[in-house]
């Protein structure tokens, strides 16, 4: 499931194909994908003009001027593709099939906006102008935002008994964070994936807090990490994953400078943790 670092990648190669450009046409080629699309979906979309292109945890959302926002989420091999017949743009990939195309529009500038999905875990759907989707409505502080802080963060982890990752993938606490970059977080950090969050002192909570920070900034930068399905909305693959630290690195020696620790894998809540038992405490 792609994280904070790959939608916001797919968001930034849309941004200048699609912001403040108008939408000319549109087209639904199925009623449904993980929900039903909006009835209305086609008709909200032509003719509108894109006036802002957001990322809140891991939803893009295109402000659609005086229509509301257009709302997406790529689910599990949801792509965002840019086709133009225009030499030198984008063209493309023959491995990805059409008949997997199910939403896609054209802007005035002749760009081809696509949502592929062959798995169909993705949605689509629309928020009415000065609505609040409820998928929206509870999630917590943007890690990369001034509003996540140590203070913010420790008083969300007052008295909580849960495991610390588990309670870094909880979308109330803080927005946008999954199974890789919490992972790669706690070991900077040094804290273990099992350590209740309500126990994790000021001075830790701090650096986890920056290090939550640097892992994001760095993976955006890197364009993501491509497992299985993400690519970068140019077609290209991302790159963090080469730069793990413990995620998938089951038995690989610790790389923090003076560990002689191996990288572990435990189960928790149905999710692989990847940690080093020696200096992660």
């Amino acid at each position: 499931m792609p994280e904070l670092p790959e939608v916001e990648t797919v968001r930034r190669g849309l941004q200048p194909h699609l912001e403040g450009e108008r939408i000319l046409r549109a087209e639904a080629r199925r009623p449904d994908l993980r929900w039903p699309l909006p009835p209305d979906l086609v008709q909200v979309l032509t003719g509108a003009r894109v006036t802002g292109l957001r990322r809140r945890s891991k939803y893009i959302l295109a402000d659609l001027e005086d229509r509301g926002s257009l709302l997406l989420h790529l689910g599990m091999s949801g792509r965002m593709l840019i086709e133009d017949e225009a030499q030198g743009a984008f063209h493309r990939d023959p491995a990805i099939l059409p008949r997997h195309d199910h939403v896609v529009f054209w802007t005035e500038r002749g760009t081809r906006i696509t949502f592929n999905d062959a798995r169909r875990f993705g949605m689509v759907d629309l928020i009415a102008p000065g609505a609040m989707h409820p998928l929206l409505a509870q999630l917590g502080p943007e890690p990369l935002s001034d509003e996540f802080t140590p203070e913010i963060l420790g008083r969300a982890f007052d008295g909580r008994r849960a495991p610390v990752k588990a309670a870094l993938l909880d979308q109330r606490i803080v927005a946008g964070l999954g199974n890789i970059y919490v992972s790669e977080a706690l070991h900077r950090a040094g804290i273990d994936p099992r350590r209740a969050a309500g126990r994790i002192g000021a001075g830790r909570l701090s650096a986890l807090v920056g290090h939550i920070r640097d892992v994001l900034v760095e993976a955006i930068a890197a364009g993501g990490s491509s497992l299985r399905d993400h690519r970068q909305a140019t077609g290209e693959l991302g790159y963090f994953q080469h730069a793990f630290r413990v995620y998938d690195r089951e038995g690989a020696p610790c790389p923090s400078p003076g560990c002689t620790g191996s990288i572990r894998r435990i189960v928790q809540s149905g999710r692989s943790s990847y940690f080093c038992p020696d200096c992660q405490k």
